[in-house]
């Protein structure tokens, strides 16, 4: 049985939902079709696979997955990003931004430990922030002589999400990100092919 409502910003977080619920529905076919997002709730958890495939060469993903000082200029829910510290292939990383669908608009601001393990994989955690925890892992593997950036992970929100609805939300915004994220690596792929 889902949990009420109790503080007025939940309630108004439900009523935009439901409200956005409409547009979800209407959205049109984009170029990240091909982008597969799973979300599932898991008790209080939040859980989100996703798998996008991208022809360009792995430095280049790498590169722009790991790209934390200029991510605020290809991924449009990112207000700010930079690396704060650096140890080895550890990086402390401040991330601001807001995510916007319909009447909602929920801003957000974390600190993240990132631990890197180059050309392979990204381990993300959450130190501080607007969420109680958030654990994600991000890889770069072939699949049919073709990369994919596998991200899998789960976070526990602050807010109630509504099942069906708020999944359907953290869809559409993870594979717009993903989108974003592409987009970016075939940008420089073809200034790389066709410099100026």
């Amino acid at each position: 049985m889902p949990r009420p409502a109790t503080s007025g910003l939940a309630r108004t977080l439900l009523a935009a939902l439901l409200v956005a619920l409409f547009p979800v529905c209407a959205w049109p076919a984009t170029s990240a079709d091909d982008i597969v997002v799973d979300v599932r709730k898991e008790g209080a958890e939040v859980a989100v696979d996703v798998d996008c495939p991208v022809d360009a060469p792995r430095q280049l993903v790498w590169d722009v997955l790991t790209d934390y000082d200029h991510m605020a200029q290809f991924v449009s829910n990112i207000t700010h990003s930079g690396v704060e510290a650096r140890t080895g292939n550890t990086l402390r990383v401040h991330q601001k931004g807001n995510v916007s669908r319909g009447i909602l608009s929920l801003s957000f601001d974390n600190v993240r430990e990132v631990e890197l393990v180059p050309h392979r994989e990204i381990r993300s955690r959450l130190i501080s922030g607007d969420m109680k925890a958030s654990v994600f892992t991000t890889s770069i593997v072939e699949v049919g002589g073709r990369l994919h950036i596998v991200n899998v992970g789960r976070y526990e929100p602050n807010l109630w999400i509504p099942p069906v609805i708020g999944p359907a939300l953290i869809r559409a915004e993870t594979q717009k990100q993903f989108g974003e994220i592409r987009a970016e690596i075939l940008r420089r792929a073809a200034l790389i092919k066709s410099p100026t």
